[in-house]
């Protein structure tokens, strides 16, 4: 019950002092921080990240969506095919999902021109590919949980009778 409710808590804010953490949970700090380096130790927390609003900054950034179809390779499935996916830099995440595609992969560059690139020239071209589709982010309202867009007004008229 612990373990959870840590993990719950990090998901939403790593950046939790753990002093806080821990009177939140009603638990001691020893008793949280041995808590979170046995599950660092565990595998069970992978990383602490930050979330960044590309779209207010100044830095020119594209995210993509690409859908892949692949051949299942015998006694791997599709585990042999995700990690070459996953070792190029430019590949943020990449999911066994089900439906007509195998694969999500999850990719960011600078350019709709360069993830296409990367697209055409790497990914569609690896050996069991069968075919990828490609889906460019134009905007990202709600993100791992956070709301990244403001809420705009209703400008509705209200009309009454």
């Amino acid at each position: 019950m612990l373990r959870e409710e840590i993990l719950k808590n990090i998901e939403k804010d790593s950046r939790v002092d753990i002093h806080e953490l821990a009177v939140r949970l009603g638990a001691s700090d020893e008793e949280v921080g041995s808590q979170m380096k046995q599950m660092e130790e565990e595998g069970i927390i992978c990383g602490y990240h930050t979330m960044i609003d590309w779209e207010k900054t100044a830095v020119e950034s594209v995210t993509a969506l690409i859908e892949v179809r692949c051949t299942l390779q015998r006694g791997q499935g599709f585990d042999r095919i995700a990690e070459r996916i996953y070792k190029y830099p430019e590949v943020r995440s990449v999911y066994l999902i089900s439906g007509g595609y195998d694969l999500l992969v999850t990719l960011e560059g600078r350019s709709i021109r360069e993830v296409s690139s990367f697209v055409s020239d790497k990914l569609s071209t690896m050996e069991n590919v069968l075919s990828t589709a490609t889906h460019f982010i134009l905007k990202k309202y709600k993100d791992h949980g956070t709301i990244m867009a403001a809420p705009g007004e209703d400008e509705r008229q209200v009309i009454t009778p």
